[in-house]
């Protein structure tokens, strides 16, 4: 198993649909920054048969500090959480067989 950087998609989407570097480069990083823009604004995205990325608030609570044992108060704050599609889900359970 290895890591997919972004350039590394840049390059394999440019070789298979023909397309420049820098335009693939450039479509990618729109997107992803849309997707930003999206979740910044609280909207939820769904991509069916790949997922969904939602913003959830996480309620404050009472967490310890490892190194003292002291209580410490984290504040609540919002968390992007990705819950899995249908397809993606049975194409990585077949990939692991």
């Amino acid at each position: 198993m290895g890591t997919i950087t972004k350039k590394a998609l840049v390059d394999k989407i440019s070789q298979d649909t023909n397309q420049a570097q820098v335009i693939v480069k450039r479509v990618i990083q729109q997107f992803l920054d849309e997707i930003i823009d999206e979740l910044s604004n609280g909207n939820r995205l769904e991509f069916r048969d790949f997922g969904v990325f939602e913003v959830k608030e996480r309620a404050s609570r009472i967490g310890r500090n490892p190194r003292t044992g002291e209580e410490v108060k984290v504040p609540k704050r919002n968390v992007v959480t990705f819950k899995v599609g249908r397809l993606m889900k049975k194409k990585v359970q077949e990939k692991k067989r």
